[in-house]
Parts: C-alpha cells; sequence; structure tokens
C-alpha cells in the first residue's frame, strides 16, 4: 500500500510517500499510524498528537477507527484551514 503524507507532515519526514506492507493485524488507520511510529522516530515524533491527523483511504476521508483492508491507497495530513 502507498502511504501518502501532506503539508508539515511531508515537510518533517522529508518524504511524501512511502511504500509499506503493515502485517495483517494493521486494519485500522490507527493501527497504521501506530505501526508506522513504532518504525520509524521522525514519524513518531511528527503524529504525537495523533487525533490531530486526518486521513483519507483511497481517497475518501475518514476517521481512525477505518478499515484499510484492499486499501491501495492511505494519504495523511495535518488539519488544514484555508481560504
Amino acid at each position: 500500500m502507498k502511504v501518502l503524507y501532506f503539508a508539515w507532515l511531508r515537510e518533517r519526514l522529508n518524504r511524501g510517500e512511502e511504500e509499506v506492507s503493515p502485517p495483517d493485524e494493521v486494519d485500522t488507520v490507527a493501527k497504521l499510524i501506530d505501526w508506522l511510529a513504532s518504525r520509524d522516530d521522525a514519524f513518531s515524533h511528527a503524529v504525537e498528537k495523533r487525533a490531530l491527523i486526518k486521513a483519507a483511504v483511497d481517497a475518501r476521508l475518514v476517521a481512525h477507527d477505518a478499515s484499510i483492508r484492499g486499501a491501495s491507497t492511505v494519504a495523511l495530513f495535518p488539519p488544514m484551514t484555508g481560504g
């Protein structure tokens, strides 16, 4: 699965995307974030306030308890304001 990073997450991680193969028990956005954090100190630091991180699974905005089973892309991004 491809994980995309946007805005300050992209800047803090110094990458816009990565290909990952999480284990079978990683089946929700929340578990994916936890798993990514366990593998990478920079990611762990960037998502310290996990409740602020928004997610989209295959281009659909979802909550952290949403399934990632069968997903090809998960996008993670901070809250954004617009004008």
